[in-house]
Formats: structure tokens, C-alpha cells, sequence
């Protein structure tokens, strides 16, 4: 049934549920109009069940990290260095992911039509150009959505830190939207109730709000009142589960903490592992600093070490606990960076070639796939495209990525647009 609910009516519901649900868990995303029903089947072939996305925003210089040109005009003062694998090579900033190296395919032959941040990181997250008619679901949207919760009870889809402006559940429910956190060592915002507010006082509240959607379920909406419905009670749950510690990075000995870093962005990758450990479907952590039009060659080396000694230490902290087998671990940027050096000593955006990593569930690790050519300008070798990157993951998580889904205007889309899955990387 359509929504006959006036514009004018509209906004002080969304104003209400909106505040509610702030009060609840600072869910600030609100159920699109019109529902979308999918199958909940995951492909039998699938190897990984869990996903910890890295995101390094604002272009990764490819040549300073690991898709090293040594004796090129265009490398720069960064040194190779060899791994655990023979053959495979990285920067020396990389000492301690060097010895992981085993377990990570290296995709040296991306590339990408979108030059610009916003518009590459919308590309790289959903597979599709942004429009300004219609918004497309990112990745960790779609696997909440297709796929069964593992934990009933914690959020399906989260994302730590990082720039998330203009990505989401897109026209997707947005309960399928990642749930966002800024500080990873703040524990998880409003779960718990404010001092003045009693627990009979919360019920009465939670109370209120079924009964307004039980009124517009009957009226106008009930599908828009279902989801309502849904938050609330899922935010309820989660505030009265014992699941709510995995948010709590104080759970974690003192020695652990240390070992992933005390930067944010390696506490972030300590939150990841306790998230993905209570069976949280998707978490993405997001970095931002990659963006290094001047003082390159420092800048990526401060950043690379930092990000060194986080993912180094989440892939051995996965093996141990034996959850690596089962969690895809990505690492992804919007492009690369020219192998020109400007006269601030930088790198400029450069969109024809780029390197991601793939490592974990689904993945067979130690290799290297594709090549640029001696100077790291152009790809040579087996041109991997984003849609081809999506296509590897969604294929390792069991997403049917030849599925079509409709948007609620009847506009057909795939979880990785015309991608084809990398076959020689996956297990």
C-alpha cells in the first residue's frame, strides 16, 4: 500500500522516531518507505562468514607500499623488503605485516574511473556511479541484509570511524546501514539509560512508541511501522544483552591493547576482532590521511606504520584464536597515487592503478596478482576493476552476486553491478 502520509505530516514523525531512537543507541537513520523482502541463502561454496573491511581514505600510494618499482625514477626513497612469502616484496614500513605476508593476496592490478574522494569511495563501496537520483547499498548492507544474523542480538553491519558521507543502507531499509562508531574506545554511545530516566519510566516510553506504530500500521504504512517496530525493539535488546561488553575495549588484558597499538586506528582494529569474535556479520574501519598531495614519503611512512602493526597483528590474532579461516580481511582505497612526484613532493590522485589486499576466509593467501608496468603507471597484467574487487568479496561471503534486486522504484541492480570474482584468489 502507498504511503498517503502528507509532507507535512512526515517530518514530525521522522523528528520523533528520530529522537527516540537517538535516546536509544544515537541511531540517527530511519527505515526507507516500502520494504524490501529478499531470500536469506548463502551460496554453499562460500568460505568466509565474517568481514573486517579496512578502509584507507584519501588514496593509498600503491608504489610506497606494495607495488614497490625498485631503480624506477618514479619510486622514491622507500626500500623493498622480503616477506615470508619468496618472491613477494613490500616497503620496509611494513616489517611486521611482512611476516603475515602468507596469508594475503596482494592485488596489484586495480584500477578505477573515478578520480575524485567522494566519488571513488562511493565507487569502491558499492560498485556503482554516484547519482544524484537514486542512493546504491554498500557492501556491509547488502551481507545484513542476504544473509542470516550470526548474533541475533548485535547489529549485523558496523562501521568504525572513517568518513561514511553519502554511503549506507542506500535504497535498502536502512536498519541495514552500518552502525556508526566514532571513538573506539568509548564503548557503544547511548546504551545505557541517563540518570533521571528510571527503568519503569524507559518501559512506559518504549510502550508509547509500539502503540504509535501499531496506529500507523493500521493507517498508512506498515511497512514503514514494522521497521519502526524493529529498531526499537532490536536497540532494547542489545541494551540488555551481555553481547553489549563486545563494545567494551576494557574487556581486553592491558598487554593486548598494547600489542594492536595505542592509536586509534589499532584500537579500532582490537574492536574489530571483539566484534567479528561475538559474530557481528561486517565491521568497517576506516582510516583517513592517505590524501598526500605534499610530503609524501613521510606522511605514508608515519601511516603505514601505524596501519602496519594493526592489521600485522589482527591476521596473527585471528590464526590464533581460529577465526581467520572464516573472516575475510580486506583492505581497500578509493585509487592510488601518480608515480610522478609534484614539486611539493607528493603524490596527486591517480586513478589507473592501484593495489588492495585480500587476506583470511575465502582467500588463498601468499601471491600476488597482477602487475603495473616498470614505473607503476599502467596496469600490464590481469586489470582487476572495482566491481571485480566487490564481485571477490561478496563471492567469499556467500552473496549471489547474479541476483537481482530491485530498488523500491522498480530500478533492477546486482551486489557488484558487471564485477566478475577473481578466481585465482579465492580458496
Amino acid at each position: 500500500m502507498q504511503d498517503r502520509t502528507s509532507d507535512a505530516e512526515f517530518p514530525n514523525r521522522r523528528e520523533f522516531a528520530t529522537r527516540a531512537a537517538q535516546a536509544l543507541l544515537g541511531v540517527t537513520t530511519l527505515p526507507t518507505l516500502g520494504a524490501f523482502a529478499a531470500d536469506q541463502k548463502i551460496d554453499a561454496a562460500a568460505k568466509a562468514e565474517r568481514v573486517i573491511y579496512f578502509y584507507m581514505s584519501g588514496g593509498m600510494s600503491h608504489l610506497d607500499t606494495f607495488d614497490l618499482k625498485p631503480g624506477a625514477a618514479t619510486q622514491g626513497p622507500v626500500e623493498a623488503i622480503d616477506t615470508n612469502v619468496p618472491g613477494v616484496r613490500v616497503a620496509s614500513d611494513f616489517g611486521r605485516l611482512a611476516r603475515q605476508m602468507d596469508k594475503v593476496a596482494v592485488i596489484n592490478s586495480m584500477t578505477t574511473t573515478q578520480g575524485a574522494h567522494a566519488q571513488g569511495r562511493y565507487y569502491m563501496h558499492t560498485s556503482y556511479f554516484q547519482l544524484r537520483s537514486i542512493k546504491h547499498p554498500e557492501l556491509g548492507a547488502y551481507a545484513a541484509m542476504m544473509l542470516p544474523r550470526l548474533n541475533p542480538t548485535l547489529p549485523a553491519n558496523v562501521k568504525i570511524g572513517g568518513n561514511s558521507s553519502g554511503l549506507g543502507a542506500g535504497f535498502l531499509e536502512s536498519k541495514y546501514a552500518a552502525l556508526p562508531i566514532g571513538d573506539p574506545q568509548a564503548g557503544l554511545p547511548h546504551s545505557k539509560l541517563p540518570r533521571h530516566i528510571s527503568d519503569d519510566r524507559f518501559a512506559r516510553r518504549i510502550r508509547h512508541v509500539r502503540l504509535m506504530n501499531q496506529l500507523r500500521a493500521v493507517g498508512d504504512a506498515p511497512a514503514s511501522a514494522r521497521a519502526y517496530t524493529e529498531m526499537y525493539d532490536e536497540a532494547v535488546n542489545l541494551m540488555n544483552s551481555r553481547d553489549i561488553e563486545a563494545f567494551d575495549l576494557t574487556k581486553e588484558p592491558a598487554a593486548m591493547r598494547e600489542r594492536y597499538g595505542d592509536t586509534r586506528l589499532g584500537q579500532a582494529t582490537l574492536l574489530a576482532r571483539r566484534l567479528v569474535e561475538h559474530d557481528v556479520r561486517f565491521v568497517e574501519v576506516g582510516d583517513g590521511g592517505w590524501d598526500t598531495h605534499s610530503d609524501n614519503f613521510s606522511a605514508v611512512a608515519r601511516k603505514a606504520a601505524i596501519l602496519d602493526r594493526a592489521l600485522a597483528t589482527l591476521l596473527a590474532d585471528l590464526a590464533e584464536r581460529g577465526l581467520l579461516a572464516s573472516t575475510l580481511v580486506v583492505l581497500a582505497t578509493e585509487f592510488g597515487r601518480t608515480p610522478r612526484i609534484n614539486p611539493q613532493t607528493g603524490r596527486d590522485h591517480y586513478p589507473a592503478a592501484f593495489t588492495c589486499l585480500l587476506a583470511g576466509g575465502g582467500i588463498r593467501g601468499g601471491q600476488v596478482y597482477g602487475r603495473t608496468d616498470r614505473e607503476g603507471r599502467e596496469v600490464e597484467e590481469d586489470l582487476v576493476t572495482v566491481p571485480d574487487f566487490n564481485a571477490t568479496i561478496a563471492t567469499a561471503l556467500g552473496l549471489p552476486i547474479e541476483k537481482t534486486i530491485y530498488s523500491p522504484s522498480r530500478r533492477p541492480f546486482t551486489v557488484a553491478h558487471d564485477g566478475q570474482p577473481i578466481e585465482r584468489v579465492l580458496g
